[in-house]
């Protein structure tokens, strides 16, 4: 979003006073310099983290700062009631490791407790909450990786909540798009439609309750989430949500307890990985699909005499068929099948000339592959998920590396804002599969986690990252990193134009193309079918140019741009 914002306070790992240079930055979509560099979509955050890493702090501490800021500027598309996931680069021990801090199901979750129920109407209620997993994600980010404490990491964002910031015309479109529902509940319309409205462009936004939550968690650490007061706070808002008197809205609580808050805990896993063009693609295991679904197009892509976009969409097309038959949790078939280069050749031998009639059928990754099986079964469709979400990427002055994806869902979650707390619930449940199939790998059930799209992705190159990407965008993110990965390393544009071109995204069905996407009659003259989009993700990336250099890129134009900062430009 685009934004002018009202200057921070920074911090160090000691709570020294901010350089006078910390506020001077303008929003850029690529920056190029040493020591650190970070994009996100929103300056503040951006400037948060560069603040960071300039006193001190490292990569993880920057994206720990940088997310909770997007918590405030950006509480439609994150909060710390929502869930994410974290790839990083250990420059000390050359090593990706991840953190999965998806949200979970109640344990009274069954997997008919979404069945018959309309989307839309799951959206908006408590049953659509998920266990929050950001805050979780952020304090084993820190224990683990980082420098600074949770109090620290949440400074700047509590001084941008309590001082405010301005109010741009993205803000202000997405609360109008959701103010029929906003107004439903009583919290939610205090806080986001003041004096029954959205706050208007050029207005100072303030959310002094959720300066006082970040305050209080600073304190308290996360116990006082999971399981403390603010826990039983979040329980009752889900279960009992705060409907406005008058409202026809059908709300349904929701089934959280007080014990899964409890039980919650963000995982370590490992990443996953494919070899493309010597090049080392790490992404996010299962629960999420993202790194999987990208390896499996990327492998799929080296099986091709020549690579163009007929072969993306088609590769596309495959890996998405793969997924939705597979992918959950826990996925139905092994990840190592799944990426392997003979799975690879079985799916990439069906790609021809013209499209393959949509939609195709899974593969079957038994481990026993012939020259070109025929595919079999039936394909799932593609559910729906929302199109918010936010990335960032951050490196520091040793070389550390983070992508990280964080959310809450929906634009505006579930809509329902915590009384007193500032903070926006997730609506993270929609992501499973409603039913009725027995055979879907992605229906819910007690504790589990939802599949998610979301691709934090890191390139290294023998052992050394050379790129980090990731974007917002629900099942697009998939395609819209893998495109990314296909204009940079297949088409050999530099990353800023990689990212920036028209983006096409094909998920085996309907194409959805960007206005801009200018091969569209020759696309759909060798089979593809295609429909309109406004735009596809809102992309955050970063490449190392060598001596020491660091390229930050953000979107130039998508979602009013992105912001991206360097440590020092020289």
């Amino acid at each position: 979003m685009r934004r002018l914002f009202l200057p921070i306070v920074a911090i160090t790992p000691l709570l020294l006073t901010p350089p006078a240079t910390a506020d001077t930055a303008q929003k850029v979509p690529v920056a190029e310099g040493y020591g650190g560099a970070v994009a996100t979509v929103d300056l503040d955050a951006s400037k948060a983290a560069i603040a960071v890493l300039r006193q001190g702090g490292n990569a993880v501490d920057a994206a720990v700062a940088a997310g909770a800021v997007l918590g405030v500027t950006e509480p439609y598309s994150a909060g710390l009631a929502g869930g994410g996931f974290l790839v990083y680069y250990n420059a000390r021990t050359g090593r990706v490791q991840t953190i999965d801090g998806r949200e979970t199901a109640p344990q009274a979750m069954t997997p008919t407790s979404l069945q018959g129920i309309p989307f839309e109407e799951a959206v908006t209620s408590g049953l659509s909450t998920g266990i929050p997993g950001t805050l979780a994600s952020w304090e084993l980010a820190l224990r683990k990786y980082g420098t600074l404490s949770l109090r620290q990491a949440l400074r700047p964002a509590i001084e941008v909540a309590s001082r405010g910031f301005v109010v741009d015309q993205s803000f202000y479109d997405a609360t109008a798009a959701n103010a029929a529902r906003f107004k439903d509940f009583t919290s939610t319309a205090k806080l986001y439609l003041p004096n029954g409205a959205p706050p208007p462009v050029g207005s100072i936004f303030k959310n002094p309750e959720l300066a006082a939550t970040y305050r209080e968690l600073g304190r308290r650490g996360g116990d006082w989430l999971y399981g403390g007061q603010l826990g039983k706070e979040i329980v009752a808002t889900v279960k009992q949500p705060p409907v406005t008197p008058g409202s026809t809205r059908n709300v349904r609580p929701g089934l959280m307890e007080l014990s899964d808050l409890t039980a919650y805990r963000a995982l370590l896993r490992e990443p996953t990985r494919v070899d493309y063009h010597g090049l080392q693609v790490y992404g996010m295991a299962p629960p999420s699909s993202g790194g999987t679904t990208v390896g499996e197009a990327l492998n799929i892509l080296q099986t091709q005499p020549k690579v163009g976009l007929h072969e993306y969409l088609e590769a596309s097309a495959l890996a998405f068929a793969d997924r939705n038959a597979y992918l959950g949790d826990p996925p139905i078939r092994p990840i190592k099948e799944l990426l392997s280069t003979g799975f690879a050749k079985e799916r990439g031998c069906l790609i021809g000339a013209t499209a393959l009639p949509k939609p195709v059928a899974p593969g079957n990754p038994d481990g026993s592959y012939e020259p070109c099986p025929a595919a079999t079964g039936d394909a799932i469709p593609t559910a729906s998920e929302g199109p918010e979400t936010t990335h960032l990427v951050v490196a520091d002055r040793w070389g550390n590396v983070v992508a990280y994806n964080l959310t809450i869902e929906s634009t505006g979650g579930n809509g329902i804002v915590v009384p007193g707390r500032g903070v926006m619930l997730n609506n993270e449940l929609t992501d499973f599969s409603f039913g009725p199939s027995a055979t879907d790998p992605n229906l819910p059930g007690p504790g589990k986690r939802p599949r998610s799209s979301m691709a934090p992705t890191i390139v290294l190159d023998h052992g050394r990252p050379v790129l980090a990407v990731g974007t917002p965008g629900g099942a697009t993110i998939i395609t819209t990193v893998l495109q990314i990965l296909v204009n940079r390393y297949e088409f050999g544009m530099n990353l800023p134009d990689a990212l920036a071109a028209p983006r096409a995204s094909g998920r085996n069905g309907l194409v959805q193309a960007e206005p801009g996407f200018s091969q569209r009659a020759e696309l759909a003259a060798r089979g593809h079918v295609f429909t309109d989009v406004v735009e596809l993700g809102a992309a955050t990336g970063l490449e190392f140019l060598g001596r020491g250099k660091i390229q930050a890129v953000a979107e130039p134009t998508r979602r009013g741009g992105g912001s991206a900062l360097v440590v020092h430009e020289r």
